[in-house]
C-alpha cells in the first residue's frame, strides 16, 4: 500500500480531529441514557441490554475494519465513520421501541468501533512520516473531545434545549469537524494482494494482552471507583465521582504531555516507569490511611498509564509480524473487550476478594506492562537492525 507524504501538518491536524471526533461522539452519547430510560420506560436490565448492542456493534466493525482498511486504506472509513456518528446520534435522541433504539445503537458503536479502528491506523502511519512521537497527543484528543461533548450535551440539556436540540447541535460539530478534515487525511492506492485476515501470534498477541489489561483498568475505574471510595468511608457518596475525574485529568495531562516524554527517555521507559507509577497509584489508593492521600492514588494510576496505550500502537504498526492495519485492530479489538469485560470480572472478583481485593488484583495485572517493556523494546530494536541492514545491502548493490 502506497500513500502521499505522511509528515505535513494538515495530516495531523485531520488524525486530531478524528480522534476529537470520536471522543466527542461517545461522550454525547452518555447524558441522553436517563432520556433513554425515561423515554422508552424499560428497567434497568432491558436498558443494560440494550446499552450491550453499543458495545457488540463497536467489537463486530473492529474486525471488518482492520479487513477493509488493509485493502483500502483508513481514509474512506474513517469520513463514513465520522460523518455516520453524526448522522446516528440524533436518532438515539428520539427512537421510541426498544427495538429501533438497539438498533440505532449497534449502528452508532458500529460507526465509533471503525473510527477507532481507521483513526489508530492513520496515526501510525502519520506517525512514522514524521518520524518522532505523535501518538500520545493524537489519544489525548480523543480525551478532550470527550469532555467537550459531554459538557456541550450537559450545557444544552440544562437550558431546556432538549435531547433532540442537543444531538442535531452535536452532529453538525462533527460534521464539520469531518468536513474539514476529509482533504487532509492521507490517500492510499489499495494493495489487492493484501491478506484480508491474519490469526495475531506471537509479539502482536503479547502486545493485545497488554492493552486489554490498561483498558480493563481503566473501565474498572470508570465503574468501580466511586463505589471503592464510598464503602471505604474516604468520601460521602455525592463526591463518589471525584476518583475518576482526578484520574481522567491525569491521564489527559500525561498524554499531551507523553509525546515530548517519549521523544527524550523513549519507549522502553515510558512503559517501565509508566506502569510502576500506575501500580504505586493503587497502592496509595489502597494503603493510604487519609482520604486526600488516597485520591492521590487516582492521580497517579492517570498518569502512569497514560502512555502505555499509545506506545503499545505504535509498536503495533511498527511490526513484521503481519499488515499493521490487521495489527492495529487486533489491539483495538482486545482493548475494547478488556473495556466491555473488565467491569463485570471486577464485579465477580469484589463477591469473592472484597472490592479493594478486587482493585489488588488489578494491581498485579498491571504489573505485568513494565516487566514486558524489554521485550517490546527488543523485538523494535531487531526489527530497526534489519531495516538498517536492508539498507545497507541496497546501499552496497547500487
Amino acid at each position: 500500500m502506497t500513500m502521499q507524504s505522511t509528515d505535513r501538518p494538515e495530516t495531523r491536524l485531520a488524525t486530531r480531529l478524528a480522534f476529537l471526533v470520536g471522543g466527542f461522539a461517545l461522550a454525547c452519547w452518555a447524558p441522553l441514557v436517563p432520556f433513554a430510560k425515561a423515554r422508552l420506560g424499560v428497567d434497568d436490565g432491558v436498558l443494560g441490554m440494550l446499552l450491550l448492542c453499543l458495545g457488540l456493534g463497536s467489537v463486530a466493525a473492529m474486525l471488518a475494519t482492520g479487513m477493509l482498511s488493509t485493502r483500502y486504506g483508513s481514509k474512506p472509513i474513517i469520513i463514513a465513520s465520522g460523518l455516520g456518528l453524526a448522522l446516528i446520534l440524533p436518532t438515539l435522541a428520539v427512537a421510541s421501541t426498544p427495538f429501533t433504539l438497539g438498533i440505532a445503537l449497534a449502528t452508532f458503536g458500529a460507526c465509533l468501533g471503525s473510527l477507532d479502528v481507521a483513526m489508530n491506523i492513520h496515526a501510525v502511519e502519520v506517525e512514522k512520516g514524521a518520524d518522532r512521537p505523535l501518538m500520545s497527543g493524537f489519544h489525548a484528543l480523543f480525551s478532550i473531545g470527550g469532555f467537550i461533548g459531554s459538557l456541550l450535551v450537559t450545557l444544552l440539556l440544562s437550558v431546556k434545549a432538549g435531547p433532540l436540540a442537543a444531538t442535531l447541535l452535536s452532529a453538525a460539530v462533527m460534521v464539520v469537524a469531518m468536513i474539514v478534515a476529509w482533504p487532509r487525511l492521507l490517500r492510499t492506492v489499495p494493495a489487492e494482494d493484501a491478506p484480508l485476515f491474519v490469526v495475531p501470534r506471537g509479539f502482536v498477541l503479547l502486545l493485545a494482552a497488554l492493552a486489554a489489561i490498561t483498558f480493563l483498568v481503566e473501565g474498572a475505574i470508570l465503574d468501580w471507583s466511586a463505589l471503592l471510595l464510598t464503602t471505604q468511608d474516604r468520601v460521602d457518596a455525592s463526591h463518589g465521582g471525584l476518583g475518576y475525574m482526578l484520574f481522567a485529568i491525569a491521564m489527559t495531562i500525561g498524554r499531551l504531555s507523553g509525546d515530548a516524554i517519549t521523544a527524550r527517555v523513549g519507549d522502553r521507559a515510558v512503559m517501565l516507569w509508566g506502569g510502576v507509577i500506575a501500580v504505586a497509584g493503587f497502592a496509595v489508593l489502597l494503603l493510604s490511611p487519609i482520604s486526600i492521600l488516597a485520591m492521590g492514588g487516582f492521580l497517579l494510576i492517570g498518569l502512569g498509564a497514560s502512555n502505555i496505550v499509545p506506545v503499545l500502537f505504535r509498536k503495533g504498526g511498527a511490526q513484521k509480524i503481519m499488515p499493521p492495519g490487521l495489527a492495529v485492530a487486533a489491539i483495538t479489538m482486545t482493548g475494547y473487550a478488556g473495556v466491555l469485560v473488565g467491569p463485570a470480572g471486577v464485579g465477580f472478583a469484589a463477591d469473592h476478594l472484597g472490592l479493594p481485593g478486587a482493585f489488588w488484583m488489578l494491581a498485579l495485572l498491571l504489573c505485568i506492562a513494565p516487566l514486558c517493556a524489554g521485550i517490546i523494546t527488543r523485538n523494535h530494536e531487531q526489527e530497526q537492525g534489519e531495516t538498517n541492514a536492508d539498507r545497507s545491502y541496497r546501499s552496497m548493490d547500487a
